[in-house]
């Protein structure tokens, strides 16, 4: 699953220069990891509802900690794919 997203995230944001296993799981996604801002955020978070069936709701899901990493991502898509 994290390579998957790996992927997406390459794939979605255009770093085509980015190969998926430079991606740390654990790094974060924003400012001092992989430097995402809030732009590539909606971005992500867009493709990753298409993506996967999911409904991402700042009301009930802390989306701070879920857009961390991979790792978080991974484990968040896991539990409530459709």
């Amino acid at each position: 699953m994290n390579e998957e997203i790996k992927a997406l995230i390459i794939r979605v944001l255009n770093i085509p220069d980015m190969k998926p296993n430079e991606i740390d799981d654990k790094a974060p996604l924003f400012n001092e990891g992989l430097g995402l801002d809030s732009v590539d955020a909606l971005e992500l978070g867009v493709a990753i509802q298409k993506e996967y069936g999911l409904t991402l709701d700042a009301k009930t899901t802390n989306l701070k900690e879920v857009f961390y990493n991979v790792e978080n991502l991974a484990k968040y898509i896991s539990e409530h794919r459709s």
